[in-house]
């Protein structure tokens, strides 16, 4: 692709109360069939589309984790993942990044001091854009992965079910085993609980 590149980024895992905070970002050769928000797919969709993506498509991830989310806040930390997938991405494409659209209402533009890309941002981009909504799936399915895995060695928070939200379960199991290490201490029911 001579004439540049346009990368779509998302993130997964803004809002749980564990577990790290993923972008994806994706830049598509060709059109994929089906992709859309990735909270409106069913898992298995999901997957497949995922499969298709890494195949057919140029994509990064950026994580940013727990301890980070708690020192910088969660915003900060979102444009930071985003910064670093997109960072990751850009070097391995063969060609210059023309614009990057982000899903949202703010971009890390003047925010993230590696970010060097023309961005636009766009509201419910996940589900209008298809690069932005291949992004979506991509950190989506990276993010519930890790917290499956987390899962396997703490398995009474649920996460494998709730992928980290504060469901009831999750903070039914919070009050009786208080948070962990990949529990965002900055987060208010999270915090509540460590003073108590």
């Amino acid at each position: 692709m001579t004439q540049g590149w346009i990368i779509g980024v998302d993130e997964a895992g803004r809002g749980p109360l564990a577990g790290p905070v993923v972008a994806g970002a994706v830049a598509l050769p060709l059109p994929i069939a089906g992709l859309a928000d990735s909270k409106k797919l069913s898992g298995k969709k999901r997957a497949v589309l995922e499969e298709q993506i890494k195949a057919q498509a140029h994509w990064a991830t950026g994580l940013v984790e727990v301890e980070e989310i708690d020192r910088i806040n969660i915003f900060a930390a979102t444009m930071l993942a985003m910064t670093k997938a997109v960072a990751d991405l850009a070097a391995r494409l063969d060609g210059p990044v023309v614009q990057v659209l982000v899903d949202g209402n703010l971009t890390p533009a003047g925010r993230v001091a590696g970010w060097e890309w023309s961005a636009r941002a766009i509201v419910g981009g996940d589900a209008i854009e298809p690069v932005i909504s291949a992004a979506s799936i991509i950190a989506k399915e990276h993010r519930d992965r890790l917290m499956r895995e987390l899962d396997v060695e703490f398995p009474h928070y649920g996460w494998a079910r709730n992928a980290g939200y504060g469901t009831a379960e999750h903070m039914a199991a919070l009050r009786s085993h208080g948070p962990c290490a990949h529990h965002r201490r900055s987060f208010a029911p999270v915090a509540q609980l460590v003073l108590i």
